[in-house]
C-alpha cells in the first residue's frame, strides 16, 4: 500500500484490518450520554466551546445572519466583514477593531449557565480541559483555573506591541484604559500599535493549543462540543482527534461538524450515519442544553444556585 493510500484510509478510518470501533454508550442518545457521564468510566472530559455559549450573556456571535458580528459591521466601511479580524488589514487600519473591541470588551458581561456548568464539571473532577474559541475570558470569571483552559484563539488578558523587534507586553487594565478612551493603543517604547493577544486571521494559533491537544485528546473519554459552528480550522478538526471509541456530544442550535471533505479534513461528526455509534446531539440554546444535562445528572439545583450566587457576587463587586 503506497503512502498516499495509507493517508487516505487513515483520514477515513478505513481499512480491511481495522476492527469495528467499540460502542461505549449503552444507547446512542441523550440518556446514554447521561448514564455514561454519571459512571466511573467517564473522568477525562474535553469540552470545545464557541461563541454560542456567550450569546446569553449578551455577547453577539460571529455568524448569525441578523444578529452576528459579521452582519453588523457596515458602519466600519470594511472591504469585507472578516477584514476586522485580519492581521494585514489591522496593521493598515486598526481603528475599526478597537471600536468593536469597546463593545465586546471583557468586564461588561457575566458568565452564563454554560460557563458555570463547565465549572461544575471541573469541581466534580470530570473536566480534563476546556478548549475555547472565545476571547471574552468568561470561563475564567466563572471560576475555571487557567491551567484547565486553552484559549485556542488567544485572549484579551494580555497585549503586545506588534513590532517584531519590540513585542513589549501590556496588561489587561492598560489596554482597557486605552480602548475606553477611544485611543488606538500605541507602544510606549516604539510607538507602533499594541494589539490584544487574540488570534487574527493570518496568525498562528498559540503554541499551547497544539501541545495541549497532542497530550489531551489521546486520553479523552468524552468530547462535549457546545455553541460553535465548527467552521474554523484547525479548531474544528479537533473533533477527529478523540479516540475512535470516545463518545462525542454536541449542544447547539443546529447540526455542525459533518465534514464536506472527509479525505482532507477527517470524517467529522456522524449523526446521520447508519453506522453512528458515538455521536449525539441536543438541539437548542446552549444554556438550555447545559441545564438539561445538569438536571439529568442530578446537578440541576446545584447549577441554578451557583449561577444565582455568582451573578450576585459579580454585581456586588462591580458596584464597589
Amino acid at each position: 500500500m503506497d503512502v498516499l493510500q495509507e493517508l487516505l484510509l487513515s483520514k477515513l478510518r478505513l481499512g480491511d484490518s481495522e476492527e469495528k470501533p467499540i460502542q461505549v454508550l449503552d444507547e446512542v442518545n441523550f440518556d446514554g450520554v447521561v448514564r455514561y457521564m454519571a459512571s466511573d468510566k467517564c473522568k477525562n472530559i474535553i469540552v470545545m466551546v464557541g461563541a454560542g455559549i456567550s450569546t446569553c450573556a449578551g455577547i453577539p456571535d460571529f455568524r448569525s445572519p441578523d444578529s452576528g458580528i459579521y452582519a453588523n459591521l457596515q458602519k466600519y466601511n470594511l472591504p469585507n466583514p472578516m477584514a476586522i479580524f485580519e492581521i494585514n488589514y489591522f496593521k493598515e487600519n486598526p481603528s475599526p477593531f478597537f471600536q468593536l473591541a469597546k463593545e465586546i470588551y471583557p468586564g461588561k458581561y457575566k458568565p452564563t449557565v454554560c460557563h458555570y456548568f463547565l465549572r461544575l464539571l471541573y469541581e466534580k473532577k470530570k473536566l480534563l480541559r476546556l478548549y475555547t474559541q472565545n476571547v471574552d475570558t468568561l470561563e475564567i470569571l466563572a471560576g475555571l483555573p487557567a491551567d484547565k483552559v486553552v484559549d485556542a484563539h488567544g485572549t484579551f488578558h494580555t497585549s503586545h506591541c506588534i513590532n517584531p523587534a519590540c513585542r513589549k507586553l501590556y496588561t489587561l487594565d492598560w489596554m482597557r484604559e486605552k480602548i475606553f478612551s477611544d485611543e488606538v493603543p500605541s507602544c510606549t517604547e516604539c510607538q507602533d500599535t499594541v494589539k490584544p493577544d487574540i488570534v487574527f486571521f493570518g496568525e498562528r494559533l498559540p503554541e499551547r493549543f497544539f501541545v495541549s491537544a497532542e497530550e489531551d485528546f489521546p486520553i479523552c473519554d468524552l468530547l462535549i462540543i457546545i455553541g460553535t459552528s465548527l467552521s474554523v480550522q484547525p479548531f474544528a478538526g479537533l473533533v477527529d482527534n478523540a479516540p475512535a471509541k470516545t463518545p462525542r456530544f454536541l449542544i447547539n442550535k443546529e447540526k455542525v461538524g459533518q465534514s464536506m471533505y472527509p479525505i482532507v479534513l477527517g470524517p467529522g461528526l456522524q449523526f446521520d450515519s447508519e453506522t453512528n455509534y458515538r455521536d449525539v446531539m441536543w438541539e437548542g440554546l446552549c444554556d438550555d442544553g447545559c441545564q438539561a444535562l445538569a438536571d439529568a445528572l442530578g446537578w440541576g439545583e446545584e447549577l441554578k444556585k451557583l449561577v444565582e450566587d455568582e451573578h450576585s457576587r459579580i454585581d456586588q463587586e462591580r458596584q464597589q
